[in-house]
Formats: C-alpha cells, sequence, structure tokens
C-alpha cells in the first residue's frame, strides 16, 4: 500500500489516502470510502487502530473491483493523481530523528571512522515539505548540500524493543532529503541550525509499507542534481540496518505512530567533492529510491 497525504480538486484541507496502481488516489477521508472517521494526524498511519486495518482492506478490495471504482470515483472518492496536490505523506511528523554517518562509503568519503554507534541527531518537523515545493535557501548559507535518505515511519508504538521484534514496530519507508546547510552546521560545533531551516526536509512521494518493500536493506539510493547522478550507492551498505536504529532509538525514546527517522546519506555529497558542489537558486535535486518513487524539489534563493 502507497499512502499519501494531498490536497483534493477542491477544498484546501489535507486528506489521508492510498495511491493505486492505476494512477488514482482512492481518499480515506470521504464521505464514501465509508471508514472510521479521523481522529488526529496519524490515524491512518496507526497500525495498532481500527481505522488503519479498514483502509488497508478497503485498498486491497478495489485494486480489484472495477465496478467499485468507479463507484468511488463518481462518488468523489477516487482521484487522478494529476488532479490532486502531492504533499509530504507524513505532513508534521512528532519527530523526525536523524543518523549520520550510517553508510560505510559516505564515512570514508567524509573521512570518519566506522561508528561504534548510531550517531543522533534531528531536524525540526516544521522544516518537513513535500514533492515539488521549493527548498528555499537561507540568509547567509553559502555551502548547502543534498543528501538522498532512506525514511522509515514508525506506525505503532514502541519503547525498549528488541532488534529481533523492531519490524513490528513499523509501518513503511519515504523518500527523504536531508538538506544541510554546511557552513552552519560546521561552524555551530553541533548541528542543529544547519539541518532545520525551514523547507529543509523534502519528504515523499508516499510511504510504501512494509508489505511493499520485503527488504528495505538491498534498495538502490541515488540524487540526481539538475539531471546529473551524484549519489548512487545501495541500502546494503547501511552500518546499522533497520531493525537495530528501531530498537536503539526505542531504548532511551518512545517512538510513536507518524515518527520519522531518516537513516544516513550514501557516498558522494556536495561538501565532500573536490571541488566542492552546492546547491543554488534554481536547481533541481531529485531523490530517487528503488520502490519508493522519486521525489522532486527546485531550489531557490529570497
Amino acid at each position: 500500500m502507497k499512502l499519501v497525504c494531498f490536497l483534493p480538486p477542491t477544498g484546501s484541507t489535507p486528506h489521508h489516502g492510498a495511491l493505486l496502481s492505476a494512477g488514482e488516489v482512492l481518499d480515506f477521508d470521504a464521505p464514501a470510502a465509508d471508514l472510521p472517521a479521523r481522529e488526529g494526524p496519524f490515524t491512518w498511519l496507526d497500525t495498532a487502530g481500527a481505522a488503519h486495518a479498514a483502509a488497508a482492506q478497503l485498498v486491497a478490495a478495489v485494486s480489484g473491483d472495477d465496478a467499485r471504482r468507479a463507484s468511488l470515483r463518481s462518488a468523489g472518492a477516487l482521484h487522478a493523481v494529476d488532479a490532486v496536490k502531492l504533499l509530504a505523506p507524513v505532513p508534521r511528523p512528532g519527530k523526525v530523528i536523524c543518523i549520520g554517518l550510517n553508510y560505510r562509503d559516505h564515512a570514508e568519503e567524509s573521512g570518519m571512522p566506522i561508528p561504534e554507534q548510531p550517531l543522533v541527531f534531528s531536524k525540526f518537523a516544521s522544516c518537513v515539505i513535500g514533492p515539488g515545493e521549493e527548498v528555499v535557501l537561507p540568509p547567509g548559507a553559502m555551502e548547502c548540500d543534498y543528501e538522498a535518505e532512506f525514511g522509515v515511519v514508525i506506525g505503532k508504538a514502541a519503547t525498549r524493543v528488541t532488534v529481533e521484534s523492531a519490524l513490528e514496530h513499523v509501518l513503511g519507508y519515504v523518500n527523504i532529503n536531508d538538506v544541510s546547510a554546511r557552513d552552519f552546521q560546521f561552524a555551530d560545533g553541533q548541528w542543529q541550525r544547519g539541518k532545520s531551516p525551514d523547507t529543509f526536509c523534502p519528504m515523499g512521494e508516499f510511504i510504501a509499507t512494509t508489505a511493499d518493500i520485503p527488504d528495505p536493506h538491498a534498495l538502490r539510493v541515488s540524487l540526481r542534481l539538475n539531471g546529473e547522478t551524484l549519489q548512487d550507492s545501495n541500502t546494503n551498505q547501511l552500518i546499522f540496518g533497520i531493525p537495530e536504529l528501531v530498537s536503539y532509538l526505542s531504548n532511551f525514546t518512545t517512538l510513536e505512530p507518524g515518527d520519522v527517522i531518516a537513516t544516513g546519506t550514501p557516498y558522494g555529497v556536495g561538501f565532500a567533492r573536490t571541488p566542492p558542489i552546492y546547491i543554488k537558486d534554481g536547481d533541481v535535486m531529485e531523490v530517487d529510491i528503488e520502490g519508493l518513487g522519486v521525489l522532486t524539489n527546485p531550489v531557490v534563493a529570497r
């Protein structure tokens, strides 16, 4: 199942739904969908809740039923994907937890030793934007960088879970671009300001649930800048895999439905190149991860 958040053809209130293979979006919030009422921003992401289970059943039912899809379409619960505006699938996560130096090839290019435990930092949830939205370079930042990242979305509360049970708490996976102001990051001695300017966490286009991604540790990860591939690696380069990260993080903070973990970026970031490559006004970034579609964002300076 591919979960999305979107603006419907009419109205300005975000809706939630699923992207179907026929190029349509099933609207969970439409009355004709006849699903339980949404109780909060993470209702459809909570795998322990009745609403998520009912939505999954509806997606499975309509996927092979032309007549039912036609009925939902006429009732306004099914939209062509090009008729809606896709937003970040988790528009305001409870937490955005990031992992640094978690790809062997990136640690090597950075001249850093392989970490013995996950290097944890965060981005403010307010910097999340969706596909197609502009990444705005902040005043004074001259060295802004791209970072393609494989994101994990939590679907069930996790407190001190084991590595063996950790994946039971994962809803699915999403493209993330961990945009970074390197001059802020390195000057401050800690990373918060450099990682969290407004718009510096593009996410989307959809969350692919775990059933659609049977092995999250064997996915090609790439980033294109203005059509040129600058990062091209694989999640098999992860130092700490998804179960290890979820278990480790849950031992000091409870992970909740809608929390997002950005698992690190691979080789090829701009600051480590000779000469460095930094994003600038007019650039277009594309994060392309196998099974997760393409996340495209233009860059502007204003």
